[in-house]
């Protein structure tokens, strides 16, 4: 239980440096405060609510992982590197991925029948 605890506390530390130092987390958090109650007023029913509820969840945490990405890279080193740009912009690639993946979904569960 102890180690739960402690898991939770650092988990915690994270969403706090993420708010404080990201700008961009910061906003995706604001943006699912917009759009989790819009998905579940939306969905007309469990599964679509889960998919626009879980496609906006998924940027923030591809966020996340981005700006730890980020964060190695330049506790690494000041100096440019060819593989430390390719990291930086796979990171930002992957919450491009993300932000479409949203998209998608969004279009799917709205515009379709």
């Amino acid at each position: 239980m102890r180690r739960l605890i402690k898991a939770a506390g650092y988990s915690w530390q994270g969403f706090r440096a993420a708010w404080k130092n990201e700008p961009a987390f910061k906003q995706e958090a604001v943006g699912c405060l917009i759009l989790i109650p819009l998905g579940v007023w939306l969905g007309d029913n469990g599964t679509e609510r889960a998919l626009l509820i879980f496609s906006v969840l998924l940027v923030p945490l591809v966020e996340l992982l981005n700006s730890a990405i980020e964060s190695v890279v330049d506790r690494h080193g000041a100096e440019h590197h060819p593989l430390s740009g390719r990291a930086k912009d796979m990171g930002s690639a992957s919450v491009l991925m993300a932000l479409i993946i949203l998209l998608v979904v969004w279009a799917s569960v709205l515009f379709t029948d």
